[in-house]
């Protein structure tokens, strides 16, 4: 059947790894709260939320967003999942504390237990050898090995630390995101990087017999499905119950983010062998270890009555005394903490991915609190952003949409008076073939949509180094206290669209 791509959604970096007859999935969260989500699935196709590993990471002041910081492109990427002597391992670097954060539980739902290990680690992935010996694979252009100690909490004293694999002066990408896995008797790095003529991600394999011989391999997939260009790169491998091979990858897809992608994985003379011909192929055969399993959905529509839903998560970590859940009301209600010239310094802003190839949501403001200035409302979350609020201006509630340029100018609409205090928003977002394309609506007393502003152009750009998401928000551009209540969110996926 036609899988790809996975899930649709926004998780790059996968890293994967089996236990019994459940697949587990670790993915980059960057700077949203709670984060280092774990997913599980019972056929690589079809995956539903967990736990996440952590509330907050280390609650610094960029962290928070207080006093002008933030950590958009940094926080946690590239996990390394494993499972080892009845434990699990997460292992990862956080980009904006300089860090390696090692979890472990015995339970994949927690409670984890925080630990550092001594050094940055650029991408690091977990080995666990037979002999009892601990290894950490990482880096970037150059792919180093270093041993740790029983703990895992440094490098071992006189423990192996050498050069791996090089992929010196690559003028677009060198070797990263490293994979490291032993498979009888061989030990495996996958890896990413680029072709040196163009940019075009492609996945990397070396192999040795011994950690301290030679690594010899070289590229097993550059392809881009025939779409846009994007290659189909890091990740690792995983195998079935019935001994089948499969990777998880994930290609880049524009704005929507960095979506995953399975394929299958043959062996010839101790080699792994990636898709078909060179290709990913159209058609993948899977199966399920639980036939007739219903998933929970990764995004959806929400009421707030039943608690905040594993989907939602927020932009840097929140402060619990600004915002307010209502399960008897069905409301979500923002507080502004400080003021702020524009919504990415808002905290308490709650986001949710946005789905591959279109999508949208609508969800209702009551605007009867806000202050002088405030502006609340629905936004595409990013650094290019795009929005439809409400502002209370001269005493009087107004419509307006805000329009981030990829040169950092940030538009205004004229704002539209409206008599009530109470409107619904809408933002529709269409990714296909990298269109990436966001329009507003907004509509008083259940009446008909109204567009508002221009069709606004998103992006993918490093200064997040995330997907776009939607987003509840609600700041303050003169005097703080003012808040705005949200109730009735609506995601509608490609299929749901009129």
């Amino acid at each position: 059947m036609n899988v790809n791509p996975i899930t649709r959604l926004d998780y790059p970096d996968p890293d994967v790894i089996r236990v019994e007859d459940t697949y587990y999935m670790v993915s980059t969260t960057m700077h949203f709260m709670p984060g280092c989500e774990i997913l599980q699935s019972f056929d690589l196709v079809h995956w539903e939320h967990v736990t996440y590993i952590y509330e907050t990471l280390d609650h610094t002041d960029a962290q928070q967003l207080k006093s002008g910081q933030n950590i958009y492109g940094q926080g946690m990427w590239a996990a390394s999942l494993r499972y080892h002597e009845g434990r699990f391992y997460i292992c990862f670097v956080a980009n904006d504390t300089r860090k390696t954060y090692l979890y472990t539980s015995e339970k994949i739902d927690g409670p984890w237990k925080k630990q550092l290990i001594e050094g940055f680690y650029h991408d690091g992935s977990l080995l666990f050898d037979e002999d009892g010996r601990n290894y950490i694979v990482y880096g970037n252009d150059e792919i180093w090995i270093t041993e740790l100690n029983e703990d895992l909490t440094a490098p071992r004293k006189d423990g192996l630390h050498r050069l791996l694999v090089s992929d010196h002066k690559n003028p677009e990408l060198g070797y990263e995101g490293s994979h490291i896995q032993k498979i009888n008797g061989y030990y495996y790095i996958f890896l990413v990087h680029s072709l040196r003529d163009r940019w075009m991600r492609t996945e990397a394999c070396f192999y040795s017999d011994s950690l301290e011989g030679e690594f010899t391999g070289g590229d097993v997939l550059c392809d881009d499905r025939g779409y846009c260009g994007q290659g189909v790169a890091q990740g690792g491998i995983v195998d079935t119950p019935d001994g089948k091979w499969y990777a998880m990858l994930f290609q880049d897809s524009g704005a929507v983010g960095r979506i995953p992608i399975l394929l299958p994985v043959t062996w010839k003379d101790h080699f792994p062998v990636f898709g078909q011909n060179g290709h990913v192929p159209e058609e993948i055969e899977v199966h399920s270890t639980r036939p007739g399993y219903i998933y929970q959905p990764l995004v959806g529509s929400d009421d707030f009555r039943n608690g905040l839903l594993p989907r939602w998560q927020f932009n840097h970590d929140p402060d619990p005394r600004y915002y307010h859940l209502d399960a008897l009301q069905g409301t979500y209600t923002i507080t502004t903490r400080e003021v702020c010239t524009e919504l990415t310094q808002a905290v308490n802003t709650l986001t949710q991915r946005m789905s591959y190839p279109s999508c949208a949501a609508e969800v209702t403001v009551d605007a009867s609190a806000l202050k002088e200035g405030d502006v609340a409302g629905l936004c595409a979350l990013q650094g290019c952003y795009a929005a439809v609020g409400i502002t209370k201006h001269h005493g009087k509630y107004e419509v307006l949409m805000l329009d981030k340029k990829e040169d950092g100018i940030l538009d205004m609409t004229e704002g539209t008076v409206v008599e009530s205090h109470q409107i619904d928003f809408r933002l529709e977002a269409d990714f296909c073939n990298m269109k990436d394309e966001a329009r507003c609506y907004y509509r008083v007393n259940k009446g008909d949509w109204l567009p508002i502003g221009t069709v606004h152009k998103l992006y993918f750009k490093l200064d997040h180094f995330t997907g776009c998401r939607f987003g509840l928000f609600c700041y303050a551009a003169e005097e703080t206290g003012g808040s705005a209540c949200f109730r009735d969110f609506k995601y509608y996926d490609v299929d749901e669209i009129s």
